[in-house]
């Protein structure tokens, strides 16, 4: 007769089987980092980036501060700061693409912002493969200097700072990540003390890419670029009462409206 608890143990272990063993880190694009498993993005297909329009200066620096890491030599941890809508996450994903279609041999790992303290744990698994790898951390945010101070360790300074072969890629909607809390600057001893506190995270990148509204033609170009993407026509008036009316001219709004588009020519994207 098998012992009551030798049954329990194996119920729960059908309940909550052992954990997938990480994907291997030389096989795939991009990676998807849940704070202690390590999996293959299940569909790494990003924008081409001749659709990314209005962005060209900062498409450039990222593109090559990318090709400078996938190439081996020295590169800059990136923050792309900036109005919600204006790309910066496609950006990351249609530049990391552009340098693996060009042969390099870069890889995508986006890390989920809650599990900040598992960098470590990441770092050390990607420390023993000589691929290059960008570790995306999207729409980060802290509500107070003292959050951040992990994450600048590991960028700069601490004792288990990131790999030689991988960069951090932060993108955000405040320049410096951290709010500025003016009451706080007032009631400090030193206020310049509490303001560096705040800007030093934001510091520790040494490329810094701002994103920002955009005005009514460059929103009426991008449209165009997707519509015609997909063999679309659009009434410019039409997409810009779109925009009105959701308060907003940004690349994710242009995106919304051509979908919707399509959506309406009885088309798919």
């Amino acid at each position: 007769m098998t012992d009551p608890m030798t049954r329990i143990a194996e119920a729960l272990e059908r309940l909550a089987p052992p954990p997938a063993p990480p994907a291997d880190p030389l096989a795939h694009p991009a990676y998807v980092w849940r704070g202690h498993s390590l999996a293959a993005a299940r569909a790494f297909a990003p924008l081409p980036l001749k659709l990314l329009q209005g962005m060209e200066p900062q498409r450039d620096a990222l593109l090559a501060n990318l090709q400078r890491l996938a190439d081996g030599s020295a590169a800059q941890d990136v923050l792309l700061w900036g109005a919600r809508g204006t790309g910066k996450s496609a950006l990351v994903k249609s530049a990391v693409a552009a340098v693996q279609a060009k042969g390099g041999d870069l890889a995508l790992v986006e890390a989920v912002t809650q599990h900040l303290d598992a960098l470590p744990e990441l770092f050390a698994l990607l420390a023993a493969s000589d691929r290059p790898f960008v570790i995306f951390l999207d729409d980060l945010g802290f509500d107070a200097a003292g959050d951040a101070r992990a994450l600048r360790s590991l960028l700069e300074g601490g004792a288990e700072a990131r790999p030689a072969n991988t960069r951090l890629i932060v993108t955000s909607n405040r320049r410096h990540l951290i709010p500025r809390d003016i009451a706080e600057q007032a009631s400090a001893i030193n206020p310049r003390d509490s303001v560096d506190d705040s800007l030093a995270l934001a510091d520790r990148f040494g490329l810094s890419l701002g994103f920002h509204a955009i005005d009514q033609d460059t929103y009426v170009h991008i449209v165009r670029g997707y519509a015609e993407a997909h063999g679309l026509t659009f009434d410019p008036a039409e997409a810009i009462n779109w925009a009105t009316r959701r308060g907003s001219r940004s690349g994710r709004v242009a995106w919304q409206y051509v979908v919707d588009l399509a959506g309406r020519s009885g088309k798919s994207l």
